[in-house]
Order: C-alpha cells, then structure tokens, then sequence
C-alpha cells in the first residue's frame, strides 16, 4: 500500500474517515493516491485553499452518510473525487457535461485498447 507524507495527510483529513492503518492513510489502489496527488497539487498551485477543499470533501461525506454509505471509510476516494468534481465545477473550471464527456472518453478509449495495453485517451475512437 502507499503512504502519503504524515503531516501533509493529518492537515488534510483530521476527522475524516479516511482509511488508514497504525501509520496513517492508505491507499488500496492506484487511482486513490494519484486522485490524493490530483488535489494537493491544485491545492499547492492556489487553485482551492486547504477549507474549500475541507467543505468540499465534508459534504460529499455528510450527503454519503445520510444516503447510508461512507461509514467504513471504504467508498472514502469515490467521495473524494466527487468532491474534486464539483469543487472545480463551483469555481468554473470545468462543468458537469464536460466531466460526462471525458468520462465517455475515457470509457471508448478502455473499450478500444487491446488487452494488456495502457489506457490512453488516444485510444478514443472519436478523439479529434
């Protein structure tokens, strides 16, 4: 499993139930620590401050938990991204057709990569 730096970690989920063993947050998969990686580096480039991105993951989490998910911190990273998702759509850096149409994107290039390959979205048959 990987490990992010301790500080950085208990600064950006201090009462979260992220998963997480005696050392710290542990990511299970690949995608949980590049979509940690994804909103540190916006976050050091000023893109969201460390409370946007707070409220942001708060209410995904709060709106999971009302629903009935989130209470084993196992859907922990799927809250996350859509934290991050409608974070950047609030400030307008993206919207949620253009998030629909990369996901598609992303969907055909999957479906057009032979096995064993690299998903790239080059792979996209509709790619311009």
């Amino acid at each position: 499993m990987n490990r992010p730096d301790a500080a950085l970690s208990e600064a950006l989920f201090a009462g979260t139930p992220i998963p997480r063993d005696a050392e710290g947050p542990v990511f299970a998969e690949p995608w949980q620590a590049q979509a940690f990686a994804l909103v540190v580096a916006l976050q050091n480039r000023g893109v969201f401050t460390a409370d946007e991105w707070a409220q942001a993951l708060g209410a995904e989490i709060r709106e999971a938990v009302a629903a009935g998910g989130c209470r084993d911190g196992s859907d922990y990273y799927e809250r996350w991204c859509e934290a991050l998702e409608h974070l950047l759509i609030a400030k307008g850096l993206t919207s949620h057709d253009g998030v629909d149409a990369l996901a598609a994107s992303w969907a055909r290039a999957a479906e057009a990569t032979p096995h064993g390959k690299p998903i790239v979205l080059a792979n996209d048959p509709l790619a311009g």
